[in-house]
């Protein structure tokens, strides 16, 4: 590797483990962690800070066993400027292959005054103590200003420049509490660098919060201003608003290689993997729209948008989903879906239907679809089945009103256009659906005796279709009719009425002359 090739790595420096696990409710078992991090080392991250080993003895014994198994990367352990802190971190990464010691201490007027209660001075002399303690027991050693960029600027090149003379190997000068535009947080690197006359000793990182919705813009605003380390984590967890996601980090970079003349050592085809992992380990869910891993972010109801994805992906899409471990793009049927992507989910799904029924089958598609929230591949089979069998029937339901309850009798009201002309019928009976088949009785007279009524849900949730099943018997010979709706009642219906269609074609079959059913 050149040396500007070396200069342009960005080292990644996953904080998942420690920072990610401070988010209220997210913490994680030894086994948890554990898989996490053997995850993180196979997908490439350079650093992975596996907790605060001073924190409690899980902790401390959740970076050690992690420091004994990871096979590439570097194991970090944090440690305040306190000798206890920094000791039990040394102990706890001293097994790992390339082991960190990650020290801090508040640097801002506003920290140290409220939180440290400490004067400057007392400050610079930690700064001094813990790095020079840290570096004895390690070769590897982080340093951070905690509350970095409200840190005045002359009192913080001063204490970058002591650090690194007293051995740090990598300053972080954390947006600890979201607060950077990216404009500022790059200037305050390239203004760091420039004034610190011993800065090219060390690597300088970011490490950026959310509270303003910045942090990966202010991570890459940072590098540009200079750093070649980025803290982040998966999913972007993290204590308040969250981290810098590292799957933003590196998709940025990936993919707008243009502007941001970076790489990293991350291979992306994990980090969907990655995400569900830490997702389910911290029982933080993914929101559906998160950028990279989220549900919907790659996939496309719009029927304008998947009208475009079906002629060519880079119409909507700036990556490949296979690149960051999807499998592929997905046009979710619903609403706003047009007449192309319905075409093409019916060729998918093994229909192959002409224009006329394509119509009508595209025609009832979006009535479902402002019935119901989400439409599944079950929804639209129901649809098309229902669809072909209405086809061929000659008496069709038109209208259903139902009165049903507690209060008195159950009552149907039914419309059936029959042979083109539409005719009115009310029953009552024992419940809503006697009451809505004797109605049909009424208008389509027959000695049929019901066999089977069977209703299931097509998917899950309140807005699930229904599918009914309808079975008649006559003189020992039984027919079938079964219809879905959102509405069991219409979908009972129109079963009912398929099933009566279906007798009339057989007896028309058996005896060319009848009239009637």
């Amino acid at each position: 590797m050149t040396v500007s090739q070396e200069k342009d790595r960005v080292l990644i420096f996953d904080t998942t483990l420690r920072d990610g696990e401070q988010s209220p409710g997210a913490s994680m078992t030894l086994e948890e962690k554990i898989q996490v991090a053997e995850l993180l080392d196979e997908m490439g991250v350079d650093i992975i800070e596996a907790g605060f080993p001073a924190a409690s003895n899980g902790d401390f014994e959740a970076v050690s066993e992690i420091a004994k198994r990871v096979k590439r990367a570097t194991v970090a352990g944090l440690a305040r400027a306190a000798s206890r802190d920094i000791d039990r971190a040394g102990e706890a990464v001293k097994h790992a292959e390339r082991g960190r010691i990650h020290t801090f201490i508040s640097t801002s007027p506003l920290h140290m005054k409220y939180k440290l209660q400490m004067e400057p001075e007392t400050v610079y002399e930690k700064i001094i103590e813990s790095v020079s303690r840290a570096r004895s027991l390690v070769d590897d050693v982080e340093w951070s200003p905690e509350d970095g960029t409200r840190t005045d600027h002359d009192f913080l090149c001063r204490c970058v420049e002591a650090a690194i003379n007293a051995g740090a190997t990598t300053i972080n000068i954390p947006d600890t509490v979201g607060y950077m535009v990216p404009e500022e947080y790059q200037a305050l690197f390239a203004m760091v660098k420039e004034r610190v006359p011993n800065s090219d000793k060390a690597v300088f990182s970011v490490h950026c919060h959310d509270d303003l919705g910045l942090a990966v813009a202010n991570s890459l605003a940072g590098v540009a201003g200079g750093a070649r380390q980025i803290e982040c984590t998966i999913n972007g967890l993290g204590e308040r608003a969250g981290n810098a996601a590292l799957e933003e980090i590196v998709m940025a970079i990936r993919t707008r290689g243009d502007r941001l003349s970076y790489e990293t050592s991350i291979n992306p085809q994990y980090l969907m993997r990655a995400s569900k992992l830490v997702s389910a380990v911290s029982a933080f869910p993914v929101q559906y729209n998160k950028a990279i891993v989220g549900k919907n972010a790659f996939a496309h109801e719009s029927g304008i948008h998947q009208d475009g994805m079906l002629k060519n992906a880079e119409t909507y899409e700036i990556m490949r989903p296979e690149d960051v471990g999807v499998k592929s793009t997905s046009l979710v049927m619903g609403k706003h879906s047009g007449r192309h992507a319905f075409r093409e989910k019916l060729v998918e799904l093994g229909y192959e239907l002409g224009e006329n029924a394509l119509e009508d089958a595209f025609r009832r598609f979006k009535d479902l679809a402002d019935k119901k929230k989400h439409i599944f591949d079950e929804d639209i089979d129901a649809l098309v089945e229902d669809e072909v069998s209405a086809a061929s029937e000659v008496v069709k339901v038109i209208a259903l009103t139902v009165i049903a309850g507690t209060g008195g009798p159950q009552k149907a009201i039914i419309t059936l256009d029959m042979d083109g002309h539409h005719v009115t019928k009310e029953e009552s009976g024992d419940g809503p659906v006697d009451a809505t088949f004797n109605a049909i009785k009424a208008l389509m007279p027959h000695e049929a005796t019901l066999s089977l009524y069977q209703v299931h849900a097509v998917t899950e949730g309140t807005d699930a279709q229904a599918d009914v099943s309808v079975r008649l018997e006559e003189d020992g010979k039984m027919v079938t009719g079964r219809s879905a709706d959102t509405d069991t009642m219409v979908a009972s219906a129109r079963a009912y009425v398929s099933a009566l269609n279906k007798l009339v074609t057989r007896r028309e079959k058996s005896a060319p002359h009848a009239v009637g059913v």
